[in-house]
């Protein structure tokens, strides 16, 4: 078994975050289980081989580790690169859904076009056509 990583977000409305994520980026619902009061206990959204987890904001021991855009006044700690095929047609989807781009379409110097954008709580993502598996090679 090959090992991997995949990046875990809590969201205050995790439910329409990942229908955010699945209109605008293109993810795909691969798992999503309820948790209380109709709110998120665990999903898996996959995006070609890559995938993120997600889950309602909670406050229990683990919760009180992390902490969200809102709370830090939109700084982030990180952010997450998504590879997409046309980023251009996913910079169109993300402007029509009047997401906050933090930084418009344009080539790269190291190749490929990319922008990013903020998701509805905050959180920002890149997305672009660069891909480092193979410019490392």
């Amino acid at each position: 078994m090959s090992s991997t990583v995949v990046p875990c977000l809590r969201y205050r409305d995790a439910t329409s975050v990942i229908e955010w994520l699945c209109s605008n980026l293109g993810f795909e619902k691969r798992l999503v289980v309820p948790g209380k009061d109709k709110d998120v206990g665990h999903a898996e959204l996959t995006l070609g081989d890559g995938m993120v987890m997600i889950g309602t904001e909670v406050d229990d021991k683990y919760g009180q580790l992390l902490t969200t855009p809102q709370k830090t006044g939109g700084l982030q700690t990180q952010t997450i690169w998504i590879r997409v095929q046309d980023a251009d047609q996913v910079y169109t989807r993300v402007v029509d859904s009047g997401a906050d781009i933090v930084k418009a379409i344009d080539d790269a110097p190291y190749g490929g076009r990319e922008f990013a954008c903020r998701d509805p709580e905050g959180r920002v993502w890149n997305v672009g056509t660069y891909d480092p598996w193979k410019a490392a090679s």
